[in-house]
């Protein structure tokens, strides 16, 4: 992820994260979540016990994160489709000489039922991060087992998906379970002090916005002799809609949840378009290269937004909003008008900080839940994404009460065949 242009501190020390542990350290990130609950550990355990479902590099990162986060915690269960991924995510770990590793071959699971085994586990949080085509059931079991959850983004890949996640969102507030996302701007200091400005009044009212996520491309693994269809397009889930959601959905996001922060708010309406330009090879499976979608808010403000993934153009990973008394460009956490303020000092690491959050409400007893932002702001993407798809413009409505359904009608090894590339003013919009 491009970085803005301002002071950071490279690595925080593991004492600044234990002092950022207690309930006072998140109070500006969370006090908007804030009610309470009772404790979830036994009398005299202060070890918080965690759970990972998706080995990947996302997966392993957000392990190393939870385990540097805070005192006392402990990685005891791990799940994922395929046991190379769980022995290279230890190994990883390991390497890196992280404390708080207790995953014997016992509680390191394997195959499509992994999530389960490892919710089942004795476990105080289970952090989600596998392809986010799975997200929505993993989240159901989580919520059903009464677990706290650390859930990557995005939420889901289709209307469906999301309409799940806002039901859980609810069960979970009734039960009291936290919910932390990925989406770590909204645990990062810059981001979280231009916010509190912007919400104040410092550029007044939205009447524009813009972001971006354009970069090159990414990885790909190369059909191996052996693998089935399944086992190929998971381990490239990147280029599958079903698994992905295309990358506007799975990187994307980001950007978008920026502006839906700003703006309190999600759009309504979206027009988009784009193609698949250059990753043109069947590797690439059937996503798209380019987006760009004019966004609409309901008091009608616009957003435009683009993402690209293609190598050697413009790179650009930001978020700008245009006020009627000022301007604010959210990524380098300066605003300028009639009340000019940059972020002065250091800024902290969010990926560690999320997990320093959650974890703080888990011991304090109180509550937190991020999954109806996530939700909202990955269905603003799958709204863009329907949109230039098809090239129609696409309503929130429609796209939330969608019935297409991405996924597979069932999960198992063997032969699966690509939906073919959309083509706008071809593809119909379920």
């Amino acid at each position: 992820m491009s970085k803005p242009k301002q002071k950071r501190k490279s690595a925080p020390s593991r004492r600044d994260f234990l002092k950022n542990s207690t309930l006072a350290g998140v109070g500006a990130a969370m006090a908007s979540h804030l009610t309470f609950a009772p404790p979830v550990h036994p009398a005299g355990s202060d070890t918080i016990k965690i759970g990972v479902v998706g080995c990947g590099g996302r997966g392993t990162g957000a392990a190393g994160n939870a385990l540097q986060s805070a005192p006392n915690v402990k990685l005891v269960a791990m799940g994922d489709v395929f046991r190379d991924r769980i022995e290279s995510s230890l190994g990883s770990l390991q390497r890196r000489k992280a404390e708080g590793l207790d995953v014997p071959k016992e509680r390191q699971f394997v195959g499509f039922d992994a999530y389960q085994k490892v919710i089942e586990s004795d476990i105080d949080y289970v952090i989600l991060a596998t392809p986010p085509g799975f997200r929505p059931t993993h989240l159901k079991a989580a919520v059903a087992a009464g677990k706290h959850i650390f859930t990557e983004k995005p939420a889901a890949v289709d209307g469906p998906g999301i309409r799940t996640c806002l039901e859980l969102y609810e069960e979970a507030n009734r039960k009291k379970l936290n919910i932390v996302a990925g989406t770590q701007r909204r645990h990062q200091t810059g981001y979280l002090e231009t916010m509190k400005r912007v919400h104040d009044g410092a550029i007044g009212n939205i009447v524009a916005a813009r972001c971006y996520w354009n970069m090159g491309d990414l990885w790909v693994k190369p059909r191996m002799a052996g693998w089935s269809d399944m086992e190929w397009q998971i381990r490239n889930w990147l280029y599958f809609t079903w698994l992905s959601g295309d990358h506007i959905v799975e990187q994307h996001v980001h950007n978008l949840d920026v502006v839906n922060w700003a703006k309190g708010s999600h759009p309504v309406r979206a027009m988009g378009m784009g193609g698949r330009q250059v990753r043109i090879d069947p590797a690439y499976g059937h996503i798209f290269d380019h987006f760009a979608i004019d966004y609409e808010y309901e008091d009608g403000t616009h957003l435009m937004s683009m993402c690209r993934q293609i190598l050697g153009c413009e790179r650009n990973v930001s978020e700008a909003l245009t006020g009627d008394k000022g301007f604010c460009q959210a990524d380098r956490y300066t605003i300028s008008g009639s009340k000019n303020w940059k972020l002065e000092g250091e800024d902290n690491n969010p990926y560690v900080q999320e997990h320093t959050d959650l974890i703080a409400h888990i011991r304090s007893g109180t509550h937190i839940n991020e999954l109806k932002t996530v939700a909202e702001a990955t269905m603003t993407a799958i709204m863009g994404r329907m949109s230039t798809y098809s090239g129609k413009a696409i309503t929130w409505e429609q796209a939330l009460n969608s019935t297409e359904s991405l996924g597979p009608s069932r999960l198992e090894w063997g032969d699966l065949a690509v939906p073919p590339v959309a083509i706008p003013g071809r593809t119909e919009v379920a």
